[in-house]
């Protein structure tokens, strides 16, 4: 499977792999770091929330493109008879694009962003989720089992959590940026070295919150003036880039690159001289889901999958090993203290209380798009 450099193996969680390379059967997405295969020799693999060899058929995953890996994969074929097939996506648009487009009917288990869930919930494309079929969603963290996206989980399955923030050169910047002012007050310094993400709401949210507005702000002024202070920083941007950045800042092409915490908290494990912050303003906190489309060919397995996502061992080695933030209370009494105690994996409640969740914008997105295509035009 192509991939593109990057820092660690599996490069990206919104990596977008092109062609029909996409499509994996037993995703080959190694890693260096320990395998889940260590899971099953432990006393607890095989206790009765595991899932038991009654699974049949083939399960088909979407998903972003470093949520699973070919360990998780076999173990969990191991354990169920269940061959697993995943195709990856590059963003919550492309996946509800291609859903809308007749794919609803081809995966039964899909990794949704927090305001993504709502919306699908809204065109009535996931599965109300039976309850009695779940085992470990009882050991999330308060604030996940009743999330404002998704009442009582109703429709999805917290995965992992983030934020998104700046990752800079520590090396070639004496200043480190502490919020996101940092980038209009330095754009001569950083000119054409620069990338923001591709992401009309996170970018345009970014800028909002630099004003003093809500990442989610519906107001036209708001979204008027930040459509402006954008442009005033448009000609000191090297690109707007989701993935493939690690390439530039590794070189030193870019010096400052807007990144989502899945990706530049192990960039900044690899390299000292890589720096990840969350603005001290605020930023988004994100929650990435597993949801069964209402159309799942293999319901069944899905929930088997799901299950086996939610054993406390299994997801603290992957959380572990591809260094992920998991909103599950079990999970984190088996994570090692240096983990638990990285403020760019798990920022203070200080901070994260200035932080938002991308919520649904209703009509106002149409205002979003078209200030989103003027800038990226320009």
């Amino acid at each position: 499977m192509p991939r593109r450099s990057s820092f660690r193996p599996n490069s990206s969680r919104r990596l977008f792999l092109q062609g029909s390379a996409a499509a994996i059967a037993g995703v080959a997405l190694s890693n260096c770091r320990g395998g889940v295969s260590d899971v099953q020799s432990g006393s607890q693999a095989a206790d009765s929330s595991s899932p038991t060899s009654s699974g049949s058929g083939t399960l088909n995953i979407y998903t972003w493109a470093d949520y699973t890996d070919d360990e998780l994969i076999q173990q969990f074929t191991d354990a169920t008879g269940i061959e697993v097939s995943v195709d990856v996506y590059d963003s919550n648009e492309t996946m509800l694009a291609k859903l809308q487009a007749g794919g609803g009917d081809t995966y039964s288990v899909i990794y949704p962003s927090d305001y993504m869930v709502t919306q699908m919930v809204e065109l009535g494309l996931l599965t109300k989720l039976d309850q009695s079929q779940l085992s470990g969603l009882e050991t999330m963290q308060e604030k996940w089992k009743n999330p404002v996206y998704d009442e009582n989980n109703t429709h999805s399955v917290p995965f992992v959590w983030g934020t998104t923030g700046l990752i800079y050169n520590s090396a070639a910047l004496s200043e480190a940026p502490e919020d996101w002012d940092y980038l209009w007050n330095n754009k001569d310094k950083l000119s054409r070295r620069i990338t923001l993400l591709e992401d009309v709401r996170e970018t345009l949210g970014a800028v909002l919150k630099s004003l003093g507005y809500s990442y989610n702000s519906t107001d036209p002024a708001e979204l008027e003036a930040a459509y402006q202070k954008l442009l005033e920083l448009k000609p000191a941007l090297a690109s707007f880039k989701s993935f493939g950045w690690q390439d530039e800042l590794l070189g030193g092409d870019v010096l400052v690159s807007m990144v989502y915490s899945v990706e530049g908290v192990p960039v900044s494990q690899e390299d000292t001289d890589f720096k990840y912050v969350i603005p001290s303003s605020g930023s988004s906190v994100w929650t990435d889901t597993m949801v069964i489309p209402a159309a799942a060919p293999n319901a069944e397995a899905a929930y088997q999958w799901i299950n086996f996502n939610l054993q406390p061992e299994v997801a603290a080695s992957m959380a572990e090993r591809l260094y992920l933030a998991s909103p599950n209370e079990a999970v984190l009494d088996l994570l090692p203290e240096a983990i638990l105690s990285d403020p760019s994996l798990f920022p203070s409640e200080e901070l994260l209380a200035r932080c938002e969740g991308i919520a649904p914008l209703g009509e106002v997105s149409a205002l979003y798009d078209e200030y989103w295509t003027k800038v990226t035009s320009a």
